[in-house]
């Protein structure tokens, strides 16, 4: 049980451990934030070889919660986890996973705004390669007027990598002004690997603003061209396109020193040779 009642000056870091290597872990979290509480909660490390975590978060009226996490590199890591948030008024809600590697990855976030003038951003990127099956589930409900919501996914695959986005936005009636966006995007680094996707809207309420979009496909060979006449090689230049693809998640993380950590895990990653 996590409880803030004021403005945290440095995030709360869950670090998850394992000394065995068949280990089975279930994890549950209660989160709860006082009306003007402020808390960020960082998650990282590879707790068991099949993981199951539930974090239960209660954002107060005016209140916010920021969320980073880091899964991976267990080449055979089985994880599942979920999110369940209830925002009261004029609070915020932010959340960015990161995933690399693995055998099989579901992140899910169920996330209802309650009151009127919150915000809820949801983003996570996903690479992988042989074996590498990853999962967003996200299900936000509007239930209150003047609320936003962003779902920002990107994920890379090779080597025969499926990724899968499954998200929904609900509008209930009486959301009115609800503005609410998402967005889906794999990239396919040969021809082997997949990209699965579901996206939905049901609107119930007439002033609103929302839209959705998903897409698939290779690195643009144009720009690839572009940057290897000018003297990048072609493996550099692959890797920046990807950094620049994926970045438009990692620029949902509010926090500018933890969103560098992240592109340098990035690059670390995509600088690793590849089969």
């Amino acid at each position: 049980m996590i409880r803030a009642t004021g403005r945290a000056e440095r995030p709360l870091h869950l670090i998850y451990r394992r000394e065995s290597d068949t280990s089975d872990v279930l994890v549950r979290h209660l989160v709860q934030l006082e009306a003007g509480a402020d808390l960020t909660v960082l998650e990282s490390g590879v707790g068991a070889a099949r993981m199951n975590t539930v974090m239960e978060i209660d954002i107060g009226e005016g209140a916010g919660f920021h969320h980073v996490r880091t899964q991976g590199l267990d080449a055979g890591r089985r994880t599942a986890t979920a999110l369940f948030a209830r925002l009261a008024r004029e609070s915020t809600f932010k959340s960015f996973t990161l995933a690399i590697g693995g055998q099989l990855t579901r992140n899910e976030a169920v996330i209802e705004f309650t009151g009127d003038n919150g915000v809820a951003h949801v983003a996570g990127a996903g690479l992988g390669g042989d074996g590498f099956v990853h999962d967003d589930t996200i299900f936000i409900t509007h239930d209150g007027a003047h609320c936003e919501s962003r779902q920002v996914f990107k994920k890379v695959l090779r080597s025969g990598a499926v990724g899968i986005f499954q998200g929904k936005i609900l509008v209930k009636p009486g959301a009115q002004k609800t503005d609410g966006y998402q967005i889906s995007q794999g990239l396919l680094m040969d021809d082997d690997s997949q990209f699965l996707a579901k996206p939905e809207l049901e609107i119930y309420a007439d002033d609103v603003v929302c839209s959705h979009g998903s897409t698939s496909g290779a690195v643009d060979e144009d720009a690839l061209f572009y940057l290897t006449s000018r003297g990048v090689p072609r493996r550099q230049a692959e890797e920046l396109l990807v950094l620049a693809f994926l970045d438009d998640a990692v620029a949902e993380i509010e926090d500018e020193g933890l969103a560098t950590d992240i592109r340098g895990r990035l690059a670390r990653w995509l600088a690793q040779p590849q089969e």
